[in-house]
């Protein structure tokens, strides 16, 4: 018989999200999410409005996914809660690159999966360890768990790199075989992200135990009730995010931004959002394990999987296959940001000042691309 608090009716549902809102005011923006949808069937033609208005419908659900993931890894572990995170997290992220794929719009997927790469290894490690290092003076966590993301996420980088190197030389080969390249790297990074899961998870999950230990401020959700919340607003974000990929490359004219700042940048931070979320919460209640598992564990989620699924999917959804061949910028700052997370978290120990030189260099690509874009992406 399974304990009745984890049995939630529809009133519970509804006293934890008004429980929630008066705690955290910004998730009154949740009313936002039904505006959106409305005015996507009565204003289909609004692209900037839609696009704004979907951006400030992500981040009530980004929040209430967050306070439900955080629920579920208090009960089965920060390992296995930062993996729920990433995979939930990133879901946003398939579903705007699916609809981009089938738009034929290589570019902004492409831009898309680097930026989230980036922004993961970059901007929400560096949050949290800022944001973590403001309210604790020196945070730990598991080195050994950081190092194996690092890996993977490494790997990963080189087999995104091969094909973009072909592309240099003096005589290039056809598209097929750029195709044919790709396709075969696609399936041996699932495969290798597959084995790591079975590693991390199985075989040798003592080696990712927790280090740090969460403050006991707040009482966690039932299991049920999180896990409807879950899979509810899941679906939820899914919705709004269709809407903003439909209206991004349009609002994004208007507002004066590049394809390549709009998928490196904007659809990156709002896919992360959920899992950003997260993260800095995790981190101010000293749990920077499950704040590393998450970033590096999207990162390397992002290219082990999402890449070549899509890949994958290519063939069956849009006008042509899609290739892991990006252009020579974004594969440079894949590598530079993997090499500086593997040297912020190679210690096993966090503070602000790191979260700064993270923050900083993700600046730096960021203002790059918005004042000098790449001329010829692949």
């Amino acid at each position: 018989m399974g304990n009745s608090e984890d049995k939630p009716s529809a009133a519970s549902v509804g006293e934890v999200v008004a429980d929630e809102v008066r705690r955290s005011p910004a998730l009154a923006l949740i009313v936002f999410v039904p505006v959106v949808i409305l005015l996507e069937r009565i204003l289909p033609d609004a692209h900037t409005l839609l696009f704004l208005v979907s951006v400030v419908a992500i981040v009530p659900l980004a929040a209430l996914l967050s306070r439900a993931t955080e629920a579920v890894a208090a009960r089965t572990g920060d390992a296995v809660g930062g993996l729920l995170n990433a995979t939930l997290g990133n879901l946003t992220e398939l579903v705007i690159s699916l609809a981009a794929l089938q738009a034929g719009q290589h570019l902004l997927v492409k831009a898309s999966l680097a930026g989230a790469i980036v922004t993961n290894t970059l901007f929400m490690l560096g949050g949290a360890f800022f944001l973590g290092g403001l309210k604790h003076h020196i945070q730990e966590f598991n080195r050994v768990n950081a190092r194996f993301q690092a890996c993977l996420l490494f790997l990963a980088t080189i087999a995104i790199l091969v094909p973009s190197l072909i592309s240099e030389v003096d005589q290039p080969p056809a598209p097929s075989v750029s195709q044919d390249l790709s396709l075969g790297l696609a399936v041996l990074l699932i495969v290798v992200y597959a084995l790591g899961m079975l590693f991390s998870l199985r075989t040798h999950r003592e080696l990712f135990a927790s280090v740090g230990h969460a403050d006991e401020d707040e009482k966690p959700w039932p299991l049920g009730l999180s896990v409807i919340l879950l899979i509810g607003v899941t679906l939820l974000v899914a919705m709004v995010s269709e809407i903003f990929v439909n209206s991004v490359q349009v609002a994004a004219e208007h507002l004066g931004m590049t394809p390549a700042f709009v998928g490196f940048i904007v659809v990156a931070l709002v896919g992360a959002a959920a899992e950003m979320t997260t993260a800095f919460s995790a981190a101010r209640a000293n749990r920077l394990d499950l704040s590393v598992g998450i970033a590096l564990g999207s990162a390397a989620q992002i290219a082990l999987f999402v890449a070549p699924v899509l890949v994958l999917v290519s063939y069956f959804v849009g006008p042509e296959p899609m290739t892991l061949q990006f252009w020579r910028g974004a594969v440079t700052m894949m590598i530079v940001a993997t090499i500086a997370a593997t040297l912020l978290s190679n210690g096993g120990r966090g503070a602000w000042y790191a979260g700064v030189m993270a923050l900083a260099l993700y600046a730096i690509f960021a203002f790059t691309l918005f004042v000098l874009p790449p001329a010829n992406p692949s």
